[in-house]
């Protein structure tokens, strides 16, 4: 269900003065500063720049507005924008594999990584790849001059290599970014075997799973950001400024800053100086002897410094060395006294202190930093904004972001405004363009122009993605095109027919005089115009049409939709029909339901003429928050994934296609294969619920499962039962008539709704040209009967305040003669209404009357319930009586505590009423003063 805010109206006396309130997510923040506006979503729009790519990797716009997108497998593309097209300009030879000790070949993350051009491309066109090379056991670092759409391979000079293993997989880098003395900035991976938490096996032999040896060690490239000035030879300089100077013993004079796991993008704030990246880390989803859980990190430095891997993570939680010969952990080391003992260290023993993280979150909901959301995760890092970084820009963003960090996260799909202070401390975060949800982004950078391009890799791993693409998201301060919206109250029928055609929805937000221009197309061309904005169309021969709308503004901005209507082919009628209340359902009290299907060139079920199982039927209970607006598709085919409406939905919306797809494997194992080896086994749903929620690893190879320990326990029920019925083709759909019994899954807060769908498909209708078949499909949503004050659709009178407890986000607090409205709500078989109402001196309530009305504040009344005062407690007496009942505990014996006892609710016996109504409680007390609250209230719960 979508979470709506209510109209608040009247005497909302805690908003009096205020300059601005942002009401998200139930809480309630307050701006008080001057500030540059934040600019509406509306002004964002994302625009496909190239798509049909295949592992794109990263990218660099150029001046003309032409783009460099970097391929894994090596091929270097550019997009014309004259053209609209998207060339190969080169391919270049690279590893993208690993031989496992058991010599097994798999697939590595290297290939072509990086790519970056020079400060002064549009005068020298140079362009510089990062690359493992396709046959030797390093990563190089070349420039090519590029002429004439081509990389001239006579130009090519190798700049710098780092030698790697290809024992093991993972972790590349591969970002590059410049700073403005022309200095070049290079994340490079650990390049080390994932085993255990931190990876630090220091037996002989396995050196390749040792990370002291590689990120933790100051004479190895691996796990490090390096700063080189290339030179206009080929070669290249030390400057001044890294962590180590050049000659120092046992250290790489490149290095910038070490102890990095996977940095990511990376990026120089033009102002400051300062370096900012993401940082992939660990997979662990929970604390254990071997490790903190895992944490992955969007980092600052503003020198540089020791970020503490593979010892450290997160805000220095502390890996233990692992003894893998003992098989146990070892102590922990200190991060203010590190100090590298293994022997495949070929560095520095002691090492500087560690460094802080910047931002650090993981699997689960992170306290600090609660904006970045649960699930999968993969920093990817992003741009600093500045308005001077761009000369003359066609489209600049608004001063609202300026000096924010533009970040994002590859798994989770957002991309962050991260606010830094004048100290260049955090200060805070919000979603950039939140309607926007990129497909695994793995680049994201400004162009010339000022927009912000994102590279999104798509959703399957080692392959091409059909939603693999280049986006431009371009910010619109001036006039908006207009939002268009197409429906018509006929999408076909047996001809001749007239459907009426509306453009209601479509909307300015500049507010400017629209101009309609609808055009209805045959296979002819165009049949009729018409320049109304909701015209009626006739319909004489069979086929299949177009309407066509173009909305025009007064300022010329035009944007336009369609829709099909099909002439020869009356669509089916479909109904939904259940007994007893319309509007709530009751946990554990059946529904009975049954669906009416009749078609006009086919029949009816009712004919028998429609067999029961052509009709898709199916019921979902779905928890709080879930969008149930996202599956009503028409068009759609009825197969046996109806079924599973409500779980397409919550796999498309979570993190799971990162890792998995229907029929082919990807990072982890496909849902067919998950199906066939769970078939039939007792107890796979529960079993597999929980390592949804938990994570886990060691039964698909060594990907390990990323837990989702936020997702609800009902939505994690759902999608595993869609996974494990996925290669049921002979899946028969509910029966058309019968009764559902809700059950709220353990640990779900049962405010989520049943969802009862029905769909049905007629034949197509042949002839001198086929007409195509129909779908038509219904849907009734059942809610939860606990509603609370937030829900209210007007609220008047009453103060509303966020809280923090009891699931409820909001405390009303009313006054005399306000009131809070519900709309169309079913009254049919309630008996009694239970409000969480308190009337409590402290808070300065005075009590009252709650009436129940319909239709309007002075409508009928059916219900009437008074709120006394409640009693006062008298804590001092009570916490004395317990401080002398603690005086004389028993040996082992625990301290007496006070529990506030729980109140019962306010019940409210109400009237026989059937029906839908608009109900509203309002609340009376004539002798209370004008400022005195009568009471708090935070939920309703209707009562059968």
């Amino acid at each position: 269900m979508t979470r709506r805010f209510p109209l608040i109206t009247g005497a909302g006396r805690f908003l009096t003065n205020i300059s601005k309130m942002t009401l998200l997510f139930g809480v309630a923040a307050f701006t008080f500063q001057d500030s540059p506006p934040k600019p509406d979503d509306s002004r964002f729009t994302p625009i496909v720049v190239s798509d049909n790519l295949d592992e794109p990797m990263v990218f660099e716009v150029l001046t003309d507005g032409s783009v460099f997108i970097a391929e894994r497998k090596g091929a270097l593309k550019k997009y014309n924008p004259s053209t609209k097209s998207t060339d190969l300009i080169a391919t270049i030879p690279v590893n993208t594999k690993y031989t496992s000790a058991e010599g097994v070949v798999r697939e590595a993350e290297e290939g072509l990584m990086g790519l970056t051009m020079d400060p002064n491309y549009d005068k020298n066109h140079w362009i510089y790849l990062y690359y493992a090379h396709p046959t030797e056991k390093k990563h190089i670092l070349a420039r090519w001059e590029v002429k004439d759409e081509q990389l001239v391979e006579s130009t090519k000079k190798v700049v710098l290599e780092v030698d790697t293993q290809r024992e093991v997989c993972c972790h590349t880098g591969g970002g590059m970014t410049w700073d403005k003395a022309g200095n070049l900035y290079l994340t490079i991976g650990n390049n080390t075997g994932n085993q255990k938490a931190a990876q630090t096996d220091e037996r002989p032999g396995r050196a390749s799973w040792d990370d002291q040896g590689h990120a933790g060690n100051t004479n190895d490239l691996r796990g490090k950001i390096l700063k080189i000035h290339p030179e206009p030879d080929g070669t290249y300089t030390i400057p001044n400024g890294n962590l180590y100077p050049k000659g120092t013993p046992k250290t790489r004079p490149e290095i910038y800053s070490m102890g990095h796991r996977n940095p990511w993008r990376i990026a120089v704030d033009s102002k400051t100086g300062y370096l900012y990246w993401g940082e992939v880390g660990p997979d662990a989803s929970e604390d254990s002897e071997i490790g903190p859980m895992g944490y992955d990190e969007l980092n600052q430095a503003r020198k540089p410094g020791n970020f503490g891997w593979p010892w450290f993570v997160g805000n220095d939680q502390a890996f233990p060395v692992y003894d893998y010969a003992a098989n146990k952990p070892l102590d922990k080391k200190d991060p203010k006294n590190l100090v590298n003992t293994s022997p495949n260290n070929t560095g520095l023993r002691e090492l500087l202190p560690t460094a802080p993280s910047f931002i650090y979150y993981p699997y689960g909901i992170s306290e600090k930093f609660p904006l970045v959301g649960s699930g999968s995760r993969s920093a990817t890092g992003g741009p600093i904004y500045h308005r001077a970084d761009f000369k003359a820009p066609k489209r600049p963003w608004p001063a609202y972001y300026e000096g924010k960090w533009i970040a994002a996260d590859f798994s989770r799909g957002w991309i962050m405004a991260i606010s830094i202070d004048e100290k260049g401390d955090y200060a805070g975060m919000e979603r950039v363009a939140p309607n926007y949800h990129p497909v695994q982004p793995i680049d994201i950078k400004f162009g010339p122009n000022g927009d912000l391009y994102v590279l999104e890799y798509g959703s399957n791993w080692f392959k091409k993605s059909d939603n693999s693409r280049l986006i431009r998201i371009e910010y619109n301060g001036g006039n908006r095109k207009p939002v268009v919206q197409v429906s018509t109250d006929k999408k076909g029928g047996t001809v001749p027919f007239k459907a009426t055609l509306s453009a209601e929805g479509t909307k300015d937000f500049d507010g400017d005089a629209l101009k309609y221009s609808w055009k209805v197309m045959g296979p002819g061309g165009v049949v009729k115009s018409y320049n109304t904005a909701n015209p009626t169309a006739s319909f004489d021969k069979p086929g299949i049409y177009t309407a066509n709308l173009t909305v025009t503004d007064s300022k010329g901005a035009t944007n336009s939709q369609s829709l099909k209507i099909v002439a020869g082919n009356e669509p089916p009628k479909v109904a939904v029909n259940i007994e007893g209340n319309k509007t709530f359902f009751f946990a554990g009290k059946a529904i009975p339901y049954s669906i009416d299907v009749s078609d006009k060139e086919d029949g009816s079920l009712s004919d028998g003429k429609i067999s029961a199982d052509q009709v898709a039927v199916s019921i979902d209970y779905a928890s709080e928050g879930f969008d149930y607006a996202e599956i009503i598709q028409g068009q759609r085919s009825v197969d046996a994934s109806t079924q599973f409406a409500v779980a397409n939905v919550l796999i498309n919306k979570s993190d799971c296609k990162v890792c998995h797809q229907p029929e082919t494997k990807s990072v982890g194992p496909s849902f067919a294969d998950i199906s066939n080896k769970y078939e039939g086994q007792p107890g796979v749903t529960e079993k597999l619920v929980k390592k949804v929620l938990e994570g886990g690893s060691g039964v698909w190879g060594e990907v390990a499962m990323a837990a989702h320990p936020a997702l609800p326990v009902a939505d994690a029920e759902v999608i595993v039962k869609y996974i494990l019925n996925s290669t049921d083709k002979t899946l028969s759909t509910l029966p058309v008539k019968g009764e559902y019994t809700p059950k709220i899954p353990a640990q779900d807060n049962g405010r989520g709704t049943v969802l009862i769908r029905a769909a049905f498909t007629d034949r197509a209708v042949s002839g001198s040209k086929a007409v195509p078949s129909q779908t038509t499909e219904e849907m009734i949503v059942l809610r939860s009967p606990e509603l609370t004050v937030s829900d209210a659709a007007v609220v008047k009178g009453a103060d509303m305040k966020a809280i923090g407890s009891q699931g409820a986000g909001f405390l009303a607090m009313p006054f005399a003669n306000s009131f809070l409205a519900f709309n169309n709500i079913d009254l049919t078989s309630i008996d009694k209404l239970e409000i969480t109402a308190t009337a409590q001196k402290r808070e300065g309530a005075v009590g009252g009357t709650i009436e129940l009305r319909l239709g309007s504040p002075t409508g009928t009344m059916i219900g009437k319930k008074e709120v006394e005062l409640a009693p006062e407690v008298d804590m001092a007496k009570i916490m004395a009586e317990l401080e002398n009942q603690n005086k004389n505990l028993k040996p082992g014996e625990k301290p007496k505590t006070f529990s506030r006892p729980a109140r019962k609710p306010v019940e409210i016996d109400i009237e026989p009423t059937k029906g839908k109504h608009d109900i509203y409680l309002v609340f009376k007390n004539d002798s209370a003063q004008p400022i005195q609250p009568l009471m708090s209230l935070t939920k309703i719960k209707f009562i059968q």
